[in-house]
């Protein structure tokens, strides 16, 4: 059986400050955390519509990490320039990106799957020519009777959730490597379960 092992790992978000830190942009968060542990710096690349870093996996091969400027629905014109360029297949890529079906504090990896009406998801999805690729969702929880979903997905955590976050982040983090270490298999029968 083949073992997954990311080579381009991206966090999906909205690329305006004032989507900074809001439920929709975790991506963005979760690759900063990723940048910020393995002191890798973002370069601005207009030929990927992006930020990308670059660095060293614990195995030794080369990683990037990219977030795509595009707005969260045309995401996959990036990450398409970005496969393209460095010729890597769909398989090695990894997916980061928030998911309302999952509460707060938990995350999920899958090896394929569906875009689950996330449109940056079908953007990707679209663009890479298949579904078969890793993805870490991160939960932003569902939002409350009295608030449309446009409005949950484009707020801000509350003071009581943000803890919270900040640990998922780490999780999500703690994933990420032990997928580049053991690969992705391995990381999902480790996390899967966790939560905070």
């Amino acid at each position: 059986m083949l073992t997954f092992f990311p080579q381009l790992i991206v966090g999906l978000g909205n690329p305006e400050p004032r989507y900074d830190k809001t439920r929709h942009n975790i991506g963005f968060e979760a690759v900063d955390a990723l940048a910020k542990r393995w002191q890798l710096s973002w370069q601005e690349n207009r030929r990927f519509k992006g930020k990308i870093a670059e660095g060293r996996a614990p195995k030794g091969d080369k990683i990037y990490l990219l977030k795509p400027l595009t707005y969260m629905n045309r995401s996959g014109e990036s990450i398409r320039a970005v496969l393209d360029w460095y010729k890597l297949q769909p398989e090695s890529l990894l997916v980061i990106y928030d998911d309302m079906d999952l509460p707060i504090g938990r995350i999920r990896m899958r090896l394929s799957g569906s875009a689950g009406g996330h449109n940056g998801m079908k953007s990707i999805i679209a663009h890479v020519g298949g579904q078969d690729f890793p993805r870490l969702r991160i939960g932003i929880g569902k939002s409350s009777a009295d608030k449309e979903t446009i409005s949950h997905v484009l707020g801000r955590f509350s003071p009581q959730e943000q803890p919270v976050i900040t640990e998922v982040l780490y999780l999500a983090s703690d994933a990420v490597e032990m997928s580049l270490r053991e690969g992705v298999e391995k990381a999902m029968s480790l996390y899967n379960a966790k939560s905070i």
